[in-house]
């Protein structure tokens, strides 16, 4: 099992890997002419962002 900070690093570098491709995603729809869906898929990058900081808090709080 990995060590505790390696797995919140390892946590954290996934929350930002799933909101930079959801960026992504989000501006290759829009290229592509699906403006609304473009828009739509931008909104998950605070939620995602958000919903990571939240999880990391609390899981910090935690006593092992």
């Amino acid at each position: 099992m990995l060590p505790r900070h390696n797995l919140r690093r390892l946590a954290g570098l996934t929350i930002l890997v799933a909101a930079f491709a959801s960026f992504l995603l989000s501006v290759t729809l829009w290229v592509m002419g699906s403006h609304e869906q473009g828009l739509f898929v931008g909104l998950w990058v605070p939620s995602i962002l958000s919903f990571g900081c939240v999880a990391l808090l609390i899981s910090g709080d935690r006593l092992d």
